[in-house]
C-alpha cells in the first residue's frame, strides 16, 4: 500500500457499536511528522487512543508532546482516597506513561475531572499550546462519537477541534502574541467513522507497557483486579496484552492491516 494514500473501493469493517460500516477509500500511514501533539481527557486516553502510533513516529524522530486537559482526580472507585495524591500520582504515571513511548513533554491544564466544558478559556489555552509548539499532526477524542457517555472526552474533542481552528486565525487570541499556525493534519482516535489507519506492527508491546503505567487505573479501566501478585497477576496482565493486541487487529481489519490505530482524519 502507498503511504498516505486512499486504498479504492468500498471496505467493510464492523464500529464499536457493531453496525457495519462502508468506506469509499482508508488512508494508511502518514509522514512521519517532526512534531505531534496529542491532547487527551484524562491522564492514560491518550496511550489509549494513539499509544502505538506515537511511539512509531518517536522512533522515526518525530518530537511528541502530551497535554492532559484534566487532573485525573476522580479516576479512583474508592471515596475515602486521597484526592490531592491521587492527582500527583496520575501526572506521574502520565508522564513516565510518556517516557515508555519514547519521550515527550507532558504538559496538564488541570481542570477538575469530570468537568471540563469547552469555554473560550479553554480554547484559549489549547490554541497557545498549539502556536507554541507548531504541530504538524495534532490528535485528539473524536467530539462526534454517537452514544458518548463521558462528558469529558466529548468537551476534549470539541476543545481540540475548535483551538485547531483558532490556531491558524490570526484573528483569534491576538493577546497571545503568537503567529497563528496550521497544522497539517487532525487525527481523531476513538472514531466514529475511522477512515485512517496506522499500521503499528512491531509497537504493540510499547502501548501495553505505557498503558501499564498507569497503575491507580489497573482495576477502574483496564481491567486488571488489584491485589493479586506472582503467577495469578502474571496471567492477569498477559490477558490484558491479548486485549490490547486484539483491538489493535481490530483496528488494523479497516486497511487490512496486522494491527493499527484507526482515527478519522481531517485535512485542517
Amino acid at each position: 500500500m502507498t503511504e498516505g494514500q486512499p486504498q479504492r473501493g468500498f471496505r467493510t469493517a464492523v464500529a464499536p457499536f457493531g453496525e457495519p460500516l462502508r468506506f469509499e477509500s482508508v488512508t494508511t500511514n502518514l509522514d512521519v511528522p517532526e512534531r505531534a501533539l496529542a491532547i487527551g481527557a484524562h491522564p492514560d486516553d491518550i496511550e489509549i487512543g494513539c499509544g502505538a502510533t506515537l511511539a512509531k513516529w518517536a522512533a522515526a524522530g518525530c518530537h511528541i508532546h502530551h497535554l492532559v486537559l484534566t487532573d485525573g482526580s476522580k479516576g479512583t472507585w474508592d471515596p475515602s482516597r486521597d484526592t490531592a495524591s491521587l492527582i500527583a500520582t496520575r501526572q506521574e504515571e502520565q508522564r513516565e506513561a510518556a517516557r515508555r513511548l519514547g519521550g515527550g513533554e507532558v504538559g496538564f491544564l488541570d481542570r477538575p475531572d469530570g468537568e471540563l466544558r469547552n469555554t473560550i478559556r479553554e480554547q484559549w489555552e489549547v490554541c497557545r499550546w498549539i502556536r507554541q509548539i507548531r504541530p504538524d499532526v495534532v490528535l485528539g477524542h473524536d467530539p462526534w462519537r454517537r452514544y458518548r457517555l463521558h462528558p469529558d472526552h466529548r468537551n476534549a474533542g470539541y476543545i481540540v477541534t475548535d483551538a485547531v481552528v483558532a490556531a491558524r486565525d490570526p484573528m483569534f487570541f491576538p493577546d497571545q502574541g503568537l503567529q497563528p499556525h496550521r497544522p497539517r493534519e487532525l487525527l481523531l482516535f476513538e472514531a466514529d467513522v475511522p477512515n485512517h489507519v496506522e499500521d503499528v506492527e512491531g509497537f504493540e508491546e510499547m502501548k501495553v507497557r505505557a498503558l501499564l503505567a498507569h497503575r491507580s487505573q489497573w482495576e477502574t479501566t483496564l481491567g486488571i483486579p488489584d491485589g493479586l501478585d506472582g503467577p495469578a497477576l502474571e496471567l492477569e496482565l498477559d490477558a490484558f496484552a491479548r486485549r490490547t493486541r486484539d483491538k489493535l487487529a481490530d483496528h488494523g481489519a479497516f486497511a487490512g492491516v496486522t494491527l493499527g490505530e484507526s482515527f478519522h482524519r481531517l485535512e485542517t
